[in-house]
């Protein structure tokens, strides 16, 4: 069967081709942005990738397309294919038919660290044997591709709330009918398509329905919001899960401040330790949750543990991109502003006094709205200089934003202009990290190649 898919190269489509050409089926796709990792992934697996939405892409008929939720009505590939008829689904309702039925899903969701999380607990599954099936909505360092079929029925799937497709507005992970549900946190986002963080708990309410009675919740023991939700109706046991000092049955105990080092515990009790590459709180509060949904399929903590401490991460969530000079350059996902302060407190810790220096483009829809815009500057107080960039299609002045900045910080619009601000702040033993969930104009590759040149 041809497949064609439209926003092939959004994480989520692009990890769902590899899943459709792993079936077996000539798959092809396009999209108006193409960029790595996943335009990559996509090459190196022999699938025809087309830039923009004409209707040629669509001739001869595929045997059906898969539409991705970027598009809308309006888009000249939707308007050719719903004006000649052509068989179409959403890439949700694709993978619910043609490849989840028949297996026991793991589904990671919540505002914050599903890739992260998602791709840990496919790489314990994995390190212990069970050869799981995975999509995630990223590369982790653990695996050669974002998505595979598997040799057993376990599959693990990154939960995303976002809309299905144009013309099924739920969420995409109702589709999923997980058995393991870990649900990490709850916050507003998405404005574009929630109007408040009651719908979206609306959404995880409709979730939490399709999960049975003989599976299992992981949430963590202090997120009022999730608490919220599950109030509103949960006929499925739990776990729940903090760091230590609290009442919750598991925890971690930091032995380093950065989160690099730390013990797990049961009702108090030690299990094993995790020493690995990743910093953070919330990496340890992500570790946990997988831990934990491991621990539900079979996996022991202190097995989970040593598939933690082998753990590499995943490329755009703190991925060191280069270290010239003795600075050290950083690309991070940094979708919304717990994100942005989360992540720079887990570099401060880590790096104590040396310098850090933010490049951050406010790209996700929810920031490009202004949403956000009175938490912005306060998320990157463990930073020693802020480069903010302005996006054209920006709703919103980000001047404010840096009047009100509790550190050194500068409005850029070029990114000639933020690279050559931020080598003018660069020195031996400093950290440039680059903050966006886009292509941030080739900002990357262009500043990793300055630097190469530049003397300090």
């Amino acid at each position: 069967m041809h497949l064609h898919i439209l926003g092939i190269c959004g994480t989520f489509m692009g990890s769902l081709a590899l899943l459709a050409k792993e079936l077996g089926h000539t798959v092809t796709g396009s999209d108006a942005n193409v960029y790595p990792p996943m335009s990559t992934q996509l090459a190196e697996a022999g699938i025809e990738l087309m830039s923009g939405y004409e209707p040629e892409h669509l001739q001869p008929a595929p045997d059906l397309v898969i539409v991705g939720n970027a598009l809308s009505r309006g888009n000249p590939a939707v308007e050719y294919l719903l004006n000649q008829g052509l068989p179409y689904t959403s890439g949700p309702q694709w993978l619910c038919e043609q490849v989840l039925p028949g297996k026991w899903v793991l589904a990671v969701a919540g505002t914050h660290g599903k890739t992260t999380t998602a791709s840990m607990l496919a790489w314990i599954l994995e390190f212990a044997g069970m050869a799981p099936g995975f999509l995630i909505g990223g590369v982790t360092q653990n695996f050669p591709q974002s998505a595979r079929l598997g040799e057993t029925p376990f599959f693990v799937v990154e939960a995303d709330e976002y809309d299905s497709a144009f013309f099924d507005k739920r969420a995409k992970f109702v589709h999923y009918r997980p058995r393991t549900l870990i649900v990490n946190n709850l916050e507003f986002d998405h404005a574009d398509i929630f109007p408040d963080l009651a719908a979206i708990q609306r959404q995880f309410h409709h979730l939490v329905r399709t999960v049975p009675s003989e599976g299992l919740i992981i949430n963590p023991e202090a997120d009022a919001a999730v608490e919220q939700t599950l109030a509103m109706g949960c006929w499925t046991p739990r776990d729940t899960f903090a760091l230590a000092d609290t009442d919750a049955p598991w925890q971690a105990r930091l032995i380093n401040a950065d989160g690099g080092h730390f013990e797990l515990l049961h009702n108090g009790q030690p299990l094993a330790e995790v020493e690995w590459a990743l910093s953070g709180e919330h990496n340890v509060h992500n570790a946990l949750a997988a831990v934990l949904a491991a621990r539900h399929v079979g996996v022991s903590p202190p097995i989970a543990a040593q598939a933690l401490s082998q753990f590499g991460g995943v490329k755009r969530r703190m991925e060191c991109l280069a270290d010239i000079h003795g600075v050290r350059v950083y690309d991070d996902f940094a979708h919304h502003p717990t994100a942005i302060e989360t992540t720079l407190a887990g570099l401060r810790a880590k790096v104590g006094t040396e310098k850090i220096i933010a490049l951050i483009e406010p790209r996700s829809n929810t920031m490009r709205m202004g949403v956000h815009r009175d938490r912005l500057h306060h998320a990157c107080a463990d930073a020693d200089a802020v480069f903010w960039y302005q996006p054209h299609e920006a709703e919103w002045d980000m001047a404010e934003t840096v009047a009100h900045s509790p550190v050194p910080a500068k409005l850029m619009r070029g990114i000639d202009e933020l690279i050559h601000g931020a080598l003018t702040l660069a020195e031996p033993n400093s950290h440039l990290v680059i903050m966006s969930n886009g292509g941030f104009d080739g900002l990357h590759q262009k500043l990793v190649d300055q630097l190469r040149r530049h003397t300090l």
